[in-house]
Formats: C-alpha cells, sequence, structure tokens
C-alpha cells in the first residue's frame, strides 16, 4: 500500500505499526521517527499572511499540522492509495485533496483523524490498523501502550493509598497568548498523578491570563506550547514579560516551574503515553525513576 499521512501523528503510528516502507508522502511536519527521512513532502507552510489569518479564524493554537498548504505536484506524484488527514484544521482538506487528483491515475481512499481524548488516539491506531490491513500489529502496539499507562497509574494509586494527594498543576498550551491545556493533555496530569487546575478535558485549548493562574495558584507548573520544542520554549519565555506577581506564585516559590516537550503533549500518537510518564517521573521522582524520555523536560532556572 502507498501512504500519505499529512499529520506528524499519524506518521508516528504507520512508523510504529512497522509500515514506514509504505509512506510515499508526508507532511513538512513529519520529523519523527527518523526513518521519515527523505520520503518526499506533500504539504508547505502557508505565507505568514495566510497563516496570521487562520490563527485569527481561531483553527491553528489545537493543530499539529499548522497552517499549510497542499504541494499538488508533489502529491500526484506520490500516486497514494491512502491519505491521512485532519479535516477542518489549518492544513488541506478532503475536498482540496480531491481536487487536487481530478484527472490524475489514482483515486486514494481519504481517512480523517481527529482524536481529543487519549481514548481517541487509541481509536486512531485501530483506525490505522484497519486501513493498512495491520489490525494485530495495532492490537499489538495498543496493548503494549496500555501496560505503559497502567504501570505509571499502579504507582499513583499506591501514593493515594499511602495518603498522597495529586500535584496541583497548571500545564499551558500557549505563551504567546497564554493557553490553558486542553483535549487530552488534563487527562495525561491526571493519570500521572496530578490534577490539572484550568484545563478542560475534551476540550480545545483555551486562552487563560496570569490572574487566572494566581487565583488557583498551582503548586507546579509546566509550559508546553503546541508546535515549539524545549529550546524553542526557553527561547519564547526569555522574550516574555513576567506578571508583577510571578515571585509570589507557589510554584515558583518552590522552584516548580518546568519546560517541557511539547511534542509528548500536543502530537496525538503514541508518545503522548510517554508523556504520562514523564509527568509521573516530575511528580514523583523518587517513586519513578527513568521514566521520563531523555532531555524530555527541564526545570525553570532562574538568572
Amino acid at each position: 500500500m502507498r501512504i500519505v499521512s499529512m499529520l506528524p501523528s499519524a506518521t508516528e503510528i504507520i512508523c510504529a505499526l512497522g509500515l514506514s516502507d509504505q509512506l510515499v508522502g508526508i507532511s513538512h511536519r513529519c520529523d519523527y521517527p527518523p526513518e521519515v527521512k527523505g520520503v518526499a513532502i506533500v504539504t508547505r507552510p502557508k505565507s505568514s499572511e495566510a497563516a496570521a489569518a487562520v490563527a485569527a479564524a481561531g483553527h491553528a493554537q489545537d493543530d499539529e499540522l499548522g497552517p499549510s498548504e497542499l504541494d499538488r505536484v508533489a502529491l500526484v506524484a506520490a500516486s497514494p492509495d491512502l491519505v491521512i488527514i485532519r479535516e477542518g484544521g489549518a492544513g488541506p482538506g478532503h475536498r482540496e485533496i480531491e481536487a487536487a487528483l481530478v484527472g490524475a491515475e489514482t483515486s486514494p481512499e481519504i481517512v480523517a483523524l481527529d482524536p481529543i481524548t487519549l481514548e481517541g488516539i487509541f481509536h486512531s491506531i485501530t483506525t490505522i490498523g484497519a486501513m493498512t490491513e495491520s489490525e494485530d500489529d495495532s492490537i499489538e502496539l495498543l496493548e503494549a501502550l496500555r501496560e505503559e499507562i497502567g504501570e505509571v497509574e499502579q504507582g499513583v494509586l499506591a501514593r493515594h493509598d499511602a495518603g498522597l494527594r495529586p500535584k496541583r498543576v497548571v500545564v499551558l498550551e500557549g505563551l504567546a497568548p497564554l493557553m490553558a491545556s486542553g483535549r487530552w493533555v488534563p487527562e495525561q496530569v491526571r493519570r500521572a498523578g496530578g490534577w490539572e487546575l484550568l484545563g478542560r478535558d475534551g476540550e480545545p485549548a483555551s486562552p487563560t491570563n496570569w490572574e487566572a493562574i494566581r487565583d488557583v495558584d498551582p503548586e507546579m507548573l509546566f509550559f508546553s506550547p503546541a508546535g515549539l520544542t524545549l529550546r524553542q520554549t526557553q527561547a519564547l519565555w526569555r522574550s516574555i514579560d513576567r506578571p508583577e506577581f510571578w515571585d509570589d506564585l507557589e510554584a515558583v516559590r518552590r522552584g516548580q516551574v518546568f519546560f517541557v516537550e511539547p511534542v509528548y503533549f500536543c502530537r496525538p500518537g503514541p508518545r503522548v503515553v510517554d508523556g504520562v510518564a514523564m509527568l509521573a517521573e516530575i511528580f514523583d521522582p523518587e517513586t519513578f525513576v527513568g521514566t521520563a524520555p531523555e532531555d524530555g523536560w527541564t526545570p525553570l532556572v532562574e538568572d
């Protein structure tokens, strides 16, 4: 089968199922795993003006692909049997792909994925498994992911039985502007042994402000802006003015402010499970030793 994936998360799932050799096209944001290097790229970022219009319309914040457009020539050349997209996002949709392929000698199946919960992410895995005749491999992958989360939850349950309460947490999915977490991120926090104070399960990331953060006064504060890397997040943070009450926040006083690699939280693929393990280690490093991905997080070090 010839597969074009326009979603970084779908690309990761395809590779985790052992189908990397069937990828004939990927998006410009597909950067993992390493074996996708060299696969034809069938999307490109929109111009800055067009991207700004998409962002203003509210489509960009929760979109792993970002404002982008189709490279029609590359798509036609890929001659796919299956195309995986997110419908209604900031990238190419079903109609645009069909229009691009008019007159081409290919008529692929087009599948849209848009999970909003961890279970929805797992469903994306079974969907791709079914579409690629890899059902057994998808079940095996899901079993491994569920087992990994289950091990974390056992440790969290032991903490609860010992009388330790969940950590009071705020995860910011945007810094400029400030965005409280949504979709599956509050669930990641909960499964890792925390309580997300501003995030909303199954809903898009939502605007917030420093006053709202001050009002809930979290014990721990996490920066994980969608679409950036950890290093880019650190650079962005250095350019932002802090609120005048910054030093009064409990998380700041405790030295419990962290940068976490956003890809483990904003990309709905297998690595969200690693995000749960990362949070668990940060919450309780004595119980969860070495569960976080290498170089996945770092504390904020004050100048």
